[in-house]
């Protein structure tokens, strides 16, 4: 199999990753600022320099190849780690230490972001670079720091450390209450219901709960991430089972309304995730700071 001497310049990567990952010219050249003919061009050259067809043109749209569909694969990750490595350099030439953080993206907006002042205050030489992930990965192949990790204790690859069990209520909007009265937990069930796609079973879990049918089938809206579950309940849409530390302060203002808790049966909880054997005093400074953050919402 024939080699390529050098490698195809950043941008032209660049191009063809974008292209790529939404297999569309038109979209990768929104994101990246250019024109469709850029995108377009870049990618033929990029075909030319390593001698395989990466796109085929079906009708008006484009298609990815075997080998398109091979580096594609490939090459985002290989991207992502360039990104690293230079930020890491950076950090080095600046007397900082970079920390690269994976993070649930609902965790991340709606927990840890609005308390990174505290640990900016406390840590000025150590920068964060957080990514966010909703399916599992390797620590070490990704190169991350750290990832914040919810479910059981089971990470291969990774050291783990407890930060704090799920705790489960039942919420709805005030407005909502008033148009339903509930003269018990069991008539929740009378309310339109939202429904976490990737925890279909909350809603049969609660049901169970109260001494119901725990076959009982529950129709309603389906959402894939907490965070727009959240503004289904807080406008009305219906009830949801949230986490409670998600939604503290539309509990505190008064916005959703806790109408019942949930068990935790499956002894989930959230815990920070560490590559095996890594010894880093970057980590282990965000990894204490976090754990005091959580033991402080006890």
């Amino acid at each position: 199999m024939p080699r390529i001497n050098s490698l195809p310049s950043l941008a032209l990567m660049r191009s063809f990753e974008a292209a790529a990952r939404h297999e569309s010219y038109t979209m990768a050249a929104e994101e990246l600022g250019v024109t469709q003919s850029a995108i377009s061009r870049q990618v033929r050259e990029l075909e030319a320099a390593i001698g395989v067809t990466l796109f085929r043109r079906v009708g008006r749209a484009v298609r990815l190849s075997k080998a398109g569909r091979a580096l594609r694969d490939e090459l985002a990750g290989d991207l992502e780690r360039l990104s690293g490595t230079i930020n890491r350099a950076i950090a080095a030439g600046d007397g900082a230490s970079l920390l690269t953080l994976a993070v649930l993206p609902t965790f991340a907006t709606r927990w840890l972001v609005p308390r990174l002042p505290d640990f900016k205050t406390r840590h000025p030489g150590i920068e964060l670079d957080l990514h966010s992930y909703t399916t599992p990965f390797s620590l070490e192949e990704q190169r991350m720091d750290l990832a914040i990790h919810f479910g059981q204790e089971d990470w291969p690859g990774a050291q783990l450390r407890r930060l704090f069990p799920e705790h489960l209520v039942v919420t709805a909007a005030p407005a909502l209450l008033r148009r339903h009265r509930l003269d018990t937990r069991a008539q929740t069930f009378d309310l339109p219901l939202l429904h976490l796609t990737s925890r279909p079973e909350l809603w049969s879990t609660y049901h169970s709960q109260l001494g119901l049918d725990p076959g009982a089938v529950f129709p309603g809206m389906r959402f894939d991430q907490f965070s727009m579950l959240i503004e289904a309940a807080v406008v009305g849409l219906g009830a949801a089972i949230l986490p409670s530390y998600l939604i503290e302060e539309e509990l505190a203002s008064g916005v959703l309304t806790e109408i019942g808790q949930i068990t935790n049966t499956s002894n989930s909880a959230y815990y920070i995730a560490t590559p095996t054997g890594q010894k880093n005093d970057a980590v282990q400074a965000f990894a204490n700071w976090i754990s005091k953050q959580t033991r402080a919402r006890a």
